[in-house]
């Protein structure tokens, strides 16, 4: 049966099927390999000790050994985990980025599709935090938020406010890498959410203003609804994107002071390549991520087909 619904579908899709080939291919090299070797790793006890290595004319072949479950059951459950610590930080820091993400963004996409002059030059100015590279964003906060020299500390010292250690203190850390993520990704949500707005039909406001509706009743029963799927959209991959997004703490604080700003993608990361190399351990934080972004999207998905939504 499954066959004959792929040969007719082959017959009815060929063309796109071809089209789609070298892309199956690609992704499949780029990105099913990693995830192999991925899920492979995390199934042995390998680390820089016994992974291959060239050392001068001498070739090391692999020693490490299969474990089964081990690496996952130490990580879960383990008496030094740091697992469910480091997944409830990773859930406050998405949470707290896609919401001021998307409230940002939609207030300024509000702003921006009113007739107001030099909007195409706000326009331009907002998105610039979007157009700069991630990593030249993170060193310029860094010394923006510098303890000594940073502007901020200088410009509430002239305020007799005092000054913050930011980028050395647990909480201000966690908040400061919070805030700098915001900076960065509110531009994406406001182009898209001001998409959103301008698809939404001038009959619509015109109709609910004859009627005598308010400036509230027509943003709740007619903008809110009409960016319902841009809004599922940008949701859905800002979670994602942060959830998974390294840039911006390694670069800014690499997971300190402590461990305070260690979300489960710069553990993994320092796992790998920090201190002793523990490739296994990392694999197996790579591999429970994937499988909470799978559970979160499917989760997801589910809920919006059944709010209506087309997925």
């Amino acid at each position: 049966m499954a066959a004959g619904r792929l040969a007719r579908s082959w017959d009815k899709h060929k063309y796109a099927w071809g089209m789609a080939f070298p892309v199956v291919l690609v992704l499949g090299v780029l990105v099913g390999y990693p995830l192999y070797r991925g899920v492979y790793l995390s199934f042995t006890d390998a680390n820089e000790q016994n992974v291959a290595a060239t050392i001068g004319a001498l070739q090391v072949p692999d020693s490490f050994s299969f474990v089964g479950l081990r690496n996952y059951i130490d990580v879960l459950f383990g008496p030094n985990t740091k697992f469910w610590a480091v997944l409830g930080r990773t859930v406050v820091w998405t949470i707290s980025c896609v919401f001021f993400h998307y409230t940002i963004g939609l207030g300024l996409a509000l702003l921006l599709n009113r007739e107001v002059r030099g909007r195409s030059l706000y326009r331009v100015l907002l998105i610039l935090p979007w157009a700069v590279p991630s990593f030249v964003s993170a060193f310029a906060w860094k010394l923006i938020l510098a303890r000594d020299n940073g502007i901020v500390n200088h410009v509430l010292g002239t305020l007799g406010l005092g000054t913050f250690d930011w980028l050395g203190s647990d909480t201000l850390a966690f908040i400061s890498v919070i805030g700098i993520n915001i900076w960065v990704g509110v531009p994406f949500n406001m182009v898209a959410l001001l998409g959103g707005l301008q698809a939404i039909p001038a009959e619509l406001y015109e109709a609910a203003e004859v009627d005598g509706a308010s400036p509230w009743q027509r943003f709740w029963h007619i903008t809110f609804p009409g960016l319902r799927t841009v809004s599922a959209s940008i949701i859905l991959l800002g979670v994602i994107w942060s959830f998974n997004l390294f840039a911006i703490i390694f670069l800014v604080t690499r997971g300190g002071p402590g461990d305070s700003t260690q979300i489960l993608v710069t553990y993994a990361f320092s796992a790998a390549f920090e201190g002793i190399r523990d490739y296994a351990v990392a694999a197996t934080y790579g591999i429970l991520i994937l499988g909470v972004l799978l559970a979160y999207a499917t989760v997801y998905r589910r809920a919006l087909r059944a709010s209506g939504e087309v997925w």
